[in-house]
């Protein structure tokens, strides 16, 4: 197998090859936005760039990206576009930058938005120029670029400027490129389409003859462009050489069709002009396919799009067809093919009398039809409406060998979709692995175009949509595969020994030589399938390893999955491995097989199971593991074998890996896509078309559902009935009771539910009542029923001041429906989804909740503010791994639920025993829940209704109040309770009091009752499903758990009614999907009444490792993204309650009006300024150190040391003034500069008790959801702004900051870029010099934006941060020393005394090493404790800390203390050079501004 070529990775200029450039120079002189005197337009400048930068440099992306960098499309194209200057260049530059935008990933349409007049004229241009002569004015690289452009439009329907324009191509008129024989026929089977086409011929009648022209030339531009690919792949030839560009125009065409077949609007009518060109006829017989190298990607899009045109579904309705009805089509065209051969063609007599199942293979139907003329078979076709009738005695122009293909490609038999998903194998093999077209390298660049299936916002059926996301999650994870193999094998350094053999010279401890391979079972086929039920292999490895490794190779758990690999090297033992040569043919890489395994066997050759039994202890090294194989797989090899004499695949295994397990959960995730696709997947009717992207995107709002309920307990949702009516602006608020003192929450609201939607109102009068009344909520408070005279029977209270976008948020979400809530950082999007909770909870107590999070924090946060309200904790489950994390003593998993259960039934009967002993009952009512129902049932009750009878009876409410307490039964029971019980004030208040304790009483026997199946079922497992089929009513798990363990959860007969999704935008569509069916379906219906979504597209969307499926498949799209991008209706929550209000402005413009919370500008933390820090928030400039900005040891591991350098000095200074050093967090935008950063910190802070470590230093996207009060991010990059680019990604780092935030970058290069422009305005308008007050200490009483009464310092550079550092440490250091000092010479009395105080400080001291996060400095330390000494003190603990792993070159040894070395700054990290020694001065002052801090 040929390695492909790696492909070479595009290099961003750097800022100065930017400047030096010919279009930065031009974009000063014309279009700059930060230039105030411009040139006018000239038009010769646009063809003057296009024809020296564009086509010179052959559409170079370097070019076109520093192009669409400066804001060419925006300042300078689109703003003078008319038709007056419209001409090819000018065309052509606009699409060029549309694509690159595209291709970047940024939004492309907006600047037509704004100016929308001419985009109908040029569009129309467009048209013109895709159809003209390949040989004319346009080239054939030109046209794939306007290819390109209109695949862009197509894929726009969203976008209403774009749809007006596109509509008029793929609408019904577009017909008129069909012949009229087949035109018929399509009109004869859709009577409703003749009446629409008559409609049609009679508007063209009206029309004036240009204008019919011009709407007849856009309604036949398809099928023109498809004559015109036809005859550009007629001229590529078999073997001579061909241009390239022929070949990306013939891919990128085929890339357009694939797209307008899988989208519905576009595919309705335009399936049939396809059908009629017998375009994939044409391609299949091309010369082009037939080209292995130049045509292998062609011949892979082709196949998708021969899927996509015989796909399962009804065009013009849009439903799926089911088997039976595919088979139905397939027999009515070999039937009507029988009927004409048997009336026109005796020849084809046998053919025509034959059964459909003998005819209908592509060898029989050769065998017919083969011997037939050229003439023949084209009067067949012309027959069938294929092909215009051949007039008499003439010959037909096109060759047997299409005609016959025509033939038999459209009657042959097709293999059902699931039936191909089905024979599937799920793991990939060696051949997709390292197939660049399908799985490519991380350096897809986004150029061509892939054999890829798109996500983008409609799909065919629910089939076509599982099945995209079914591919691209399998070769998603198939890169990963790679990358793993990749790593592991060149670990093992695999070489040819003498003998001819394997010997592997290194060692991974991710795999393993395999010692011996043997299939021990293949299990006979089911019925109707040719693969084996299971395959069974042992495979057998050596673990003479280290004990930990060896302890991760026996922890092989059930359903991990391994891969098993054979290696076959040709390069001699010694060989160096070159990471940037092809993996392949360096390792001799031949097979990659997948497998499962189900454990490892004992000494007697059993499988040890899983189990809370201790595993045995198995002798000596070798350790032998039965793996299932798939058997799909297997059976293709083994037929290859048998029928090609291949190799035994099975025989040549010598390495198996294992993964991470984190990592390698994509089997499970496939296959329950699979056995979703092979269920009649049941989507409740309220979304299906939602999901699919039809219909009306609002269909599924409570407003439009028909069982919107009309009254709801809004339970302690509300304060006051102020906050009530403060919540409902807009509505007139009636309140039941008068009185304002009974006026208090819980309040029960009735809200006007319209009905009756298509009636005409009668009069005028009757719609403003209507309005009237829709704006009339009544409001009812309630009283909470007593539950018990103690004080935990009290019901815990919410205490959250919601605002009305909140209330609104919590209303839809109680509602049937669904509900989606975009939240913007900090706007209370855990404490709204707790409420909605909480209210269903109380509302629905019948009904189940299913919560589902993308990360298990945001599980434990959720699950921490339930626990805060009244919710009883037996209704909570935790599914997953991730419940160990939980911050409470309370255990939320399976069994830590059963252990409660148990336990609290022993309390619970603990309680009857007291209660069977006040009431002086004998026997051993506490035995079990079934005596305690019966002791219940038989002596409480009954006395409880003697003395409510004899209670209610007295009419004398004075001497009612006395019978009360006198007659009370429980008495004695209660005795423990706060006195008195009875407050003997009224009659109804200790009638209230009375019923409290009954229902206390009550509660127990009916929880012990619940409890009564625990003691039915023995084992924990039992116990555990109980617990999750029966008595939980909120039960929680991550999206990924929820996908793994679909098919155990549904085999259980697991039910839920409503499902809430924290961090939605965060979970990938799939895995957004598969929670919703969970569960079987009832009587063919779904029982989901409510799904809520909770989450925020304007932040980080979800992880794809691989660009190209992130960019070009739009994988990372979640489901809450497209359904905004649908147009779903949203609750926008829009007032902040996190940062002060000048942050909240850096990225407050990317949401509809988001607003601060009152407390934001009240509360004293907010109002204060930073202490030692001029603003609260900076941008920092830095520049080159040492002539290095930005470096990249390895592919996109980007490290600036400068910056890294300038983060850590800051922090330093920070916490040398007394921030508390885990109020600091750090963040960058790379992985590489965040381990620099960490090295950084460990050399300069270690465990030193005066500075301590921050809180955490991570990238941007690990920190999404956390927060912190003061942030220091660092932006790496100075070549180009990279994936910043993305503002999901800056309005996340913005938006982690509570009270301040500083920001080192290089300026220049941020400063132009378009997208960042509203957040980097604002950073700009500040000074570029970090401004310091030293003489401040934290914290300050200076009121924010106050002038400070301390001098303010200006620090220009990263050198003098440091040297100011380390002079304001020494300075703390030797104030320190010398206290000691006079200390010891004070007269012998004090001395004692001072002795005294000594120890204490050293207590002190050791308290503060333990915890050197909160360590202030101190201002006192240890007598000896003078520079040195605290110098070795931290060296040591530096050296005791772990060097990151990816940090090859961390020199041992380096001060703690932050002298600003060079020798310091360079030991840190493998990016950066040994330094010049002189570079920085060890401890001068680096400028006059620099003072010694008092």
């Amino acid at each position: 197998m040929a390695a492909p070529a790696q492909p070479k990775k595009i290099v961003a200029p750097t800022v100065s090859q930017m400047n030096a450039e010919f279009v930065t120079q031009l974009a000063c002189k014309y279009w700059a936005p930060h230039i105030k005197k411009k040139s006018p337009f000239d038009i010769k400048v646009i063809e003057e760039i296009y024809e020296k930068e564009i086509v010179k440099s052959r559409f170079a992306i370097r070019k076109i990206m520093l192009l669409e960098f400066s804001q060419y499309l925006e300042n300078y194209l689109w703003m003078n576009y008319s038709p007056e200057v419209s001409s090819k260049a000018y065309l052509m530059s606009i699409c060029c930058m549309v694509n690159e935008k595209f291709r970047e990933n940024v939004p492309a349409w907006e600047t037509f938005k704004k100016k929308p007049d001419h985009f109908p004229f040029f569009f129309k241009c467009i048209l013109r120029a895709a159809l003209a002569e390949t040989d004319g004015e346009f080239s054939l690289h030109e046209q794939t670029v306007l290819l390109l452009f209109l695949d862009h439009c197509f894929n726009s329907l969203e976008v209403d400027l774009i749809r007006s324009q596109v509509q008029q191509l793929i609408s019904l008129p577009m017909w008129m490129g069909l012949q009229p024989a087949r035109l018929e026929l399509e009109l004869k089977k859709t009577p409703k389409l003749r009446k629409f086409w008559n409609l049609i011929k009679k508007n063209d009648e009206k029309m004036d003859p240009e204008a019919r022209e011009q709407a007849y030339q856009e309604r036949r531009f398809l099928s023109q462009l498809i004559q015109k690919f036809i005859s550009v792949l007629k001229s590529v030839p078999l073997s001579e050489p061909v241009t390239m560009d022929k070949v990306h125009y013939c891919e990128r065409f085929i890339e357009l069709m694939i797209d307008l077949e899988a989208l519905l609007p576009t595919r309705r009518w335009f399936n049939t002009i396809l059908d009629d060109s017998h375009l994939l006829v044409h391609c299949y017989l091309s010369n082009l396919v037939h080209r292995e190298e130049d045509g292998h990607l062609f011949s892979q899009l082709l196949d998708m799009l021969k899927f996509y045109t015989g796909f399962e579904i009804n065009d013009q309705t849009g439903n799926a067809l089911t088997e039976n009805e595919m088979t139905t089509i397939h027999y009515d065209r070999i039937t009507s093919l029988q009927r004409a051969a048997f009336a026109h063609f005796p020849e084809l007599y046998d053919f025509a009398l034959s059964n459909v199942a003998e005819v209908d293979t592509r060898e029989s139907l050769v065998k017919f039809f083969g011997p037939l003329s050229s003439n023949t078979l084209h009067q067949v076709a012309s027959y069938l409406c294929l092909l215009p009738t051949l007039p008499k005695n003439e010959e037909t122009s096109l060759d047997k060998e299409f005609l016959l293909e025509l033939l038999v490609s459209r009657h042959e038999r097709r293999i059902s979709q699931i039936q191909q998903l089905n024979q599937m194998p799920l793991y990939p093999t060696e051949k997709i692995i390292w197939d660049e077209n399908i799985v490519p390298t991380e350096y897809y660049s986004g150029e061509g175009c892939l054999a890829l299936p798109k996500l983008n916002l409609q799909f065919l059926t629910l089939h076509d949509y599982l099945l995209r996301n079914f591919n691209l999650f399998r070769l998603e994870s198939t890169y990963e595969i790679r990358q793993d193999i990749e790593d592991s094998v060149s670990r093992m350094k695999p070489w040819q020994s003498e003998y001819g053999g394997v010997v592997f010279g290194g060692w991974a401890r991710m795999a393993q030589p395999i010692v011996a391979f043997t299939v021990v079972e293949v299990a006979k086929p089911n019925i109707g399938e040719n693969w084996p039920t299971r395959v069974r292999a042992d495979v057998t490895i050596n673990l003479n390893v280290r004990d930990h490794i060896k302890d991760e190779w026996e922890g092989l758990r059930k359903h991990d999955v391994c891969f098993l690999i054979t290696v076959r090297p040709t390069k001699p033992y010694g060989t160096k491995f070159d990471r940037r040569r092809p993996f392949i043919e360096q390792i001799g890489l031949v097979y990659v097989r997948g497998c499962e395994i189900q454990g490892m066997l004992d000494d007697k050759g059993r499988v040890i199971e899983d189990g809370p039994e201790p595993r045995p202890n198995l002798r000596g090294e070798s350790r032998t593991f039965r793996v299932f194989l798939d058997p799909n797989q297997y059976q293709q090899d083994m037929t290859n074998t048998i029928q090609n004499g291949a190799e035994d695949v099975y025989e040549t295994f010598n390495i198996i890996m294992r993964r991470k397990p984190k990592e390698n959960n994509f089997k499970a995730v496939l296959e329950t896509i699979r056995n979703l696709m092979n269920t009649d997947c049941v989507v409740p009717d309220w979304l299906h078309d939602i999901i699919l992207g039809y219909g009306d995107p609002s269909s599924a709002h409570y407003s439009k559902m028909p069982n919107q309920i009309a009254t709801l307990d809004f339970n302690d949702t509300f304060l006051s009935i102020e906050h009530l009516k403060v919540s409902f602006p807009g509505h007139n608020v009636k309140v039941t009771v008068d009185d304002p003192a009974l006026q208090i929450p819980p309040f029960r609201i009735t809200f006007p539910v319209r009905s009756g939607k298509g009636k005409k109102r009668k009069d005028a009068d009757r719609e403003d009542e209507d309005t009237e009344e829709a704006k009339t909520l009544i409001v009812e408070p309630h009283v909470i029923p007593n539950r018990g005279p103690y004080p935990y029977n009290q019901p815990k209270r919410n205490t959250i001041q919601f605002t009305h976008t909140q209330i609104e948020a919590i209303r839809a979400g109680m509602q049937p429906g669904l509900t989606m809530v975009v939240g913007p950082p900090g706007t209370g999007k855990t404490d709204v989804a707790v409420q909605i909770i909480s209210n269903i909870y109380h509302n629905f107590p019948e009904q189940r909740t299913l919560i589902v999070t993308h990360s298990n924090q945001a599980l434990n946060q959720l699950f921490e503010k339930i626990m805060a309200l009244d919710i009883d904790e037996r209704h909570l489950l935790r599914l997953g791994h991730g419940e160990e994390e939980l911050e409470t003593e309370k255990d939320f998993s399976r069994y830590g639920r059963v252990n409660y259960v148990l336990a609290r039934r022993i309390e619970l009967l603990e309680e009857v025993k007291r209660l069977q002993k006040s009431l002086g009952v004998p026997g051993d009512a506490s035995y079990t829940c079934e005596t305690a129902g019966y002791f219940f049932l038989y002596q409480v009750m009954s006395r409880w209704e003697e003395y409510i009878s004899r209670v209610r009876s007295k009419s004398d409410a004075s001497s009612g109040v006395v019978e009360i307490s006198t007659l009370f039964p429980f008495h004695e029971y209660f005795a423990n309770a706060p006195r008195p019980i009875f407050k003997g004030r009224s009659y109804e208040e200790d009638m209230e009091i009375a019923e409290g304790c009954f229902r206390h009483i009550k509660k127990i026997f009916t929880q012990l009752e619940e409890f009564r199946a625990s003691e039915l079922l023995r084992s924990g497992l039992d116990r555990s499903k109980y617990l999750l089929v029966k008595e939980a009513k909120i039960i929680a798990m991550t999206c990924t758990h929820a996908a793994l363990k679909r098919h155990d959860l549904v085999k259980l007969g697991f039910k839920y009614d409503n499902i809430l999704m924290e961090e939605a935008a965060q979970i990938l569509e799939i895995e957004t999907f598969i929670p919703l069916l969970l569960q079987n379906p009832q009587d063919g219906f779904s029982r989901l009444k409510r799904w809520i979504m909770i989450g925020d597209h304007h932040q980080l969307p979800p992880v794809i490792k691989n660009m190209a499926f992130q960019k070009y498949s739009n994988m990372e799209q979640s489901l809450f993204t497209r359904f905004v991008r649908v147009g779903v209706p949203t609750v926008d929550l829009d007032a902040q309650g996190r940062a002060r209000a000048s942050l909240c402005n850096l990225y407050n413009w990317r949401y509809k009006n988001l607003g601060n919370l009152p407390h934001v500008q009240l509360l004293p933390e907010f109002r204060t300024a930073s202490a030692g820090l001029l603003y609260d928030f900076q941008l920092i400039n830095v520049e080159d150190f040492q002539g290095v900005g930005e470096s990249e040891p390895n592919p996109y591991f980007y490290q600036n040391l400068g910056e890294a350098e300038y983060v850590v000095a800051l922090f330093m200074y920070m916490c040398l003034l007394g921030y508390p050093a885990d109020k600091i967090s750090i963040l960058t935008t790379y992985n590489g500069q965040k381990h620099l950063i960490r090295d950084i910190i460990n050399r300069r802070c270690g465990s030193n008790p005066l500075i301590g470590r921050p809180n955490k230093v991570t990238t941007v996207d690990r920190f999404q959801g956390q927060q912190n009060d003061y942030i220091l991010l660092s932006l790496v990059r100075t070549r180009a702004v990279g994936h910043l680019r993305d503002v999901r990604r800056l309005v996340v780092a913005m938006s982690r900051a509570r009270l301040g935030l500083y920001i080192f970058a290089r300026v220049s290069l941020f400063q132009n870029c378009f997208e960042l422009t509203p957040a980097f305005s604002q950073l700009t308008a500040r000074p570029l010099h970090l401004h310091i007050i030293p003489t401040e200490p934290f914290p300050t009483n200076r009121k924010n934006g106050e002038r400070p009464s301390h001098e303010v310092q200006i620090i220009k550079n990263m050198p003098q941060m440091a040297n100011y550092v380390y002079n304001m440490y020494m300075h703390l250091i030797q104030t320190t020393h010398h206290y000691h000092q006079t200390l010891l010479q004070l007269p012998p009395a004090m001395v004692e005394e001072g002795e005294e105080v000594q120890s204490q400080e050293t207590e002190l001291e050791t308290e503060e090493e333990a915890n050197p996060c909160q360590a202030d400095i101190p201002s006192l330390t240890d007598t000896s404790s003078s520079q040195e000494s605290l110098a070795s003190q931290t060296e040591t603990s530096d050296s005791q800390t772990e060097s990151t792993p990816s940090q090859p070159g961390a020199s041992p040894g380096a001060e703690a203390i932050p002298a600003p070395t060079a020798e310091a700054a360079g030991a840190a990290g493998p990016a950066s050079e040994p330094a010049e020694a002189d570079a920085l001065p060890s401890a001068a002052p680096a400028a006059e501004e620099t003072a010694q801090p008092s």
